[in-house]
């Protein structure tokens, strides 16, 4: 029985190509893992474009009037105009 050349070349190149389809460069495994950091990254892209759109709408507010500095300023800072009287009354707890 002789040793033909031709199919064992087909078998290596078949085994070559799958190699490379397994654990080359662009495998399948690599891919999956590309995937993967894909979903998170969109995920946390998601959440930056809902914080950036939060901070445009603050930004517009507090370019459109004084209403919302005044808002702000009453919130955080205890804000009291002239004439005005400033109550604070607490709940009794049960």
């Amino acid at each position: 029985m002789t040793i033909r050349p031709v199919p064992l070349l087909l078998i290596a190149l078949l085994l070559l190509l799958q190699a490379q389809l397994w654990f080359g460069r662009g495998s399948v495994w690599e891919v999956t893992q590309m995937r993967a950091t894909l979903a998170q990254q969109q995920a946390l892209n998601r959440l930056a474009q809902a914080a950036n759109e939060q901070l445009a709408n603050e930004v517009d507010d507090l370019q459109e009037g004084l209403g919302m500095v005044e808002e702000l300023a009453r919130h955080e800072l205890g804000m009291v105009k002239p004439n005005e009287v400033f109550v604070q009354y607490a709940q009794n707890p049960r």
